[in-house]
């Protein structure tokens, strides 16, 4: 009989540690990119470790062993529980066009926290039906950024700018996917929530005369629900083995679409014109309130995504292609515009896997999944009338982590654990704005576990 209680207890145990993590990293996570000033902040990508490592592939991805977040349909192909954890590290690199200055900041955030299980009947799967659910949490935005500006104001004084900004959203989802035969389709519903605040404080420098500091500061919290759909269609293609008549190889090509839909949410925003000063220990302390606001209700108009691509794979080979816009041009913020644009994105990849069915298991690096790709698109933000690129290479590996015992579906119903490790170099803005340039590397690390949860025990 299959025993399954150490890698449950072990899920569990991960789980718990993992949800501690994931709201404490989201809190103290500082990266300071100024283009997070604008709109919603700065987008997280939403792929999973092993998506993002084929330049985030996902529309026409999914498999038994992973959940893809970006497309629910994929759901449908859940065999075992599985539990997904992601996090990882950015580098940025800042450096204006106008001048030699240079900036560079570090940040480490869980990107993802995902169960999924299959909740199909016998009676359905005897039929070529399948189902799946996940349930998780995840952020969407951030919105990190402290800068400051030193101007000489003609006969007047020094001026001294502090621009300050932190939040972001995050998503606390539930999604399904149903398999009928060759056609999958799924949902994604669940809670945004999350902040956007900001501060701009003066300081004027005057050698005779003391002007009092001021500060002129915004907080809004926002929630709201969402709601996620996607369609995919698979097609098996098979022929025989030219080195074995008796067997026949098999390639499958999957097709998808998914859309994120526009949705409006809650806001409830708090706003201050005061004069301040810091204490002894760098805080501010309020000498006198110019005006205040709070509570003031509104909402905040988020825009709708959609995506296509597909994947082609067979025993050895997986390819792959997304095409995804935005329509950022109806984003509100309290009926507001900010500078932001319609965009879009094109993704490739491809993800080699070396082992043949008569590999022996000795050879562990046969058995590791190698990926590579890229991601090319037009910038959201929009500054001073210019268009930027964000574009990046990636690559990325799966290793087993479990005793390889037999590569084939049993192996892993059984259970099994998978690091999918990833690097990603790009880069934000060209030489031709006016404004910065950012460089970005980011390292990502992923925990894919499996366990037969729900399912009934079977003697060999």
């Amino acid at each position: 009989m299959h025993l399954v209680k150490p890698i449950t207890a072990d899920l569990k145990k991960t789980f718990g540690l993992a949800a501690t993590l994931f709201i404490s990293t989201f809190l103290w996570a500082q990266e300071n990119s100024p283009y997070s000033r604008y709109g919603m902040g700065d987008v997280v990508p939403n792929q999973n470790m092993l998506n993002r490592g084929m330049g985030g592939i996902a529309a026409g991805y999914s498999d038994f062993q992973s959940i893809n977040f970006v497309n629910p349909a994929s759901l449908g192909n859940l065999r075992s529980t599985t539990f997904d954890l992601g996090g990882s590290v950015d580098i940025r690199n800042l450096k204006s066009n106008v001048s030699p200055q240079k900036f560079r900041s570090v940040n480490t955030l869980i990107s993802y926290l995902q169960v999924g299980f299959p909740i199909a009947s016998e009676k359905m799967q005897k039929k070529g039906n399948y189902w799946g659910v996940s349930f998780g949490l995840r952020p969407v935005t951030r919105i990190n950024y402290k800068i400051q500006k030193d101007q000489r104001l003609t006969n007047i004084d020094s001026l001294s700018t502090l621009y300050e900004g932190n939040g972001g959203v995050s998503q606390a989802n539930f999604s399904t996917g149903l398999k009928i035969k060759n056609f999958s389709f799924g949902a994604s519903t669940g809670y945004s929530f999350g902040t956007k605040d900001y501060s701009t404080k003066l300081n004027f420098i005057n050698d005779t005369v003391i002007y009092y500091k001021s500060n002129s500061a915004t907080q809004t919290r926002l929630s709201g629900a969402f709601l996620d759909l996607g369609v995919q269609y698979e097609k098996k293609f098979t022929k025989q083995d030219k080195n074995d008549p008796k067997k026949e190889k098999i390639s499958i090509l999957k097709i998808g679409a998914y859309a994120n839909l526009q949705r409006t949410i809650r806001g409830t925003m708090d706003n201050i014109d005061e004069t301040f000063a810091y204490d002894g220990n760098g805080g501010i302390y309020n000498i006198d309130t110019v005006s205040a606001k709070t509570g003031v209700r509104g909402s905040i108009k988020l825009p709708a995504t959609y995506g296509l691509g597909f994947t082609y794979a067979n025993d050895n080979w997986l390819f792959g292609a997304d095409v995804e816009t935005t329509g950022w041009d109806n984003y509100r913020f309290y009926g507001q515009k900010d500078l932001v644009q319609n965009t879009y994105t094109i993704r490739a990849g491809a993800q080699y896997f070396p082992a043949k069915f008569n590999t022996p298991f000795s050879k562990y690096w046969s058995f590791v999944k190698y990926r590579a790709g890229f991601y090319y698109g037009k910038d959201y933000i929009k500054i001073d009338n210019s268009n930027r690129t964000a574009y990046a290479f990636t690559f990325g590996a799966g290793l087993p982590l479990t005793k390889l015992q037999r590569n084939n579906y049993e192996y892993y119903r059984d259970g099994d654990v998978v690091l999918n490790a990833g690097m990603e170099v790009g880069a934000r803005g060209n030489k031709q704005s006016q404004s910065l340039r950012e460089g970005i590397l980011r390292f990502s690390l992923g925990i894919s576990m499996n366990a037969r949860w729900f399912m009934k025990p079977k003697y060999d």
